[in-house]
């Protein structure tokens, strides 16, 4: 008999732990600090060299790059090492679950990666420890050095579409999976939230694991309200051994 397929889609709650804030939760940076939406806003990154600069900052100060997974990834990568098909949709760019190792081919960032940095000109790509080491080094808003033109990190700003072949290969994983576990995430950022929907709608058993109310509960066959980083691998253990 095979084994379900199981798709994890992760929100900001799955990284708490490692020591990257939310964005939305009670304690959340956008919820202490509006004015930090700005720096993560494609039209106002593209015209104001100080919201640049601030922006460049914020990643320096929220030192991303040096968080580890936590027990929530952990769990997550021993779920797949144990022989259960796992794929995760995730709308963090923290590139943890990778670390914690899965595969990198299993794993669809629907808002890119934070580890590397593109140019918004040419479409370099170079990796954001070395567009920091610049910063740390005295540049306030380092250019590319392939064409001059404004860099700014591989993710999804507001203001900007999601990448389509992702999204795409996130909504076949949701469309095919058996169970999907939402972990983390408030649900509200569309499109990225209707996959859950459209994995419910399909049949898949729906587990929601987050410490607030998502507007998906009512579709769900269970919802935990535990800290994810000890309800999570008590989730995947049961459905490992199920």
């Amino acid at each position: 008999m095979r084994k379900p397929l199981v798709a994890v889609f992760s929100g900001a709650g799955m990284s708490t732990d490692s020591g990257i804030p939310d964005y939305r939760g009670p304690q959340g940076l956008w919820r202490r600090d509006p004015e930090a939406e700005k720096l993560v806003t494609y039209a106002s990154y593209m015209a104001d060299p100080e919201i640049r600069r601030r922006s460049w900052l914020m990643r320096a100060e929220l030192a991303a790059l040096a968080a580890r997974p936590n027990a929530a990834h952990l769990a997550v990568a021993e779920l797949e090492r144990g022989g259960t098909p796992v794929r995760v949709i995730t709308q963090n760019v923290d590139g943890l679950h990778q670390l914690a190792g899965l595969p990198a081919r299993k794993v669809f960032e629907l808002h890119g990666t934070a580890r590397q940095v593109v140019c918004t000109r040419c479409h370099a790509r170079t990796e954001m420890a070395e567009a920091l080491a610049r910063v740390a080094a005295g540049e306030p808003d380092p250019a590319c050095g392939t064409c001059g033109g404004i860099l700014k990190a591989a993710t999804v700003m507001f203001g900007e579409r999601l990448d389509p072949e992702v999204l795409g290969q996130a909504m076949a994983v949701a469309k095919g999976c058996d169970v999907f576990v939402a972990v983390g995430s408030t649900l509200q950022v569309q499109p990225a939230a209707s996959l859950v929907g459209i994995a419910a709608e399909h049949g898949a058993r729906l587990i929601i694991v987050n410490a607030e109310e998502t507007p998906y509960d009512p579709l769900a066959a269970e919802v935990v309200r535990e800290p994810i980083g000890t309800a999570l691998p008590r989730l995947l253990r049961r459905l490992s051994a199920a």
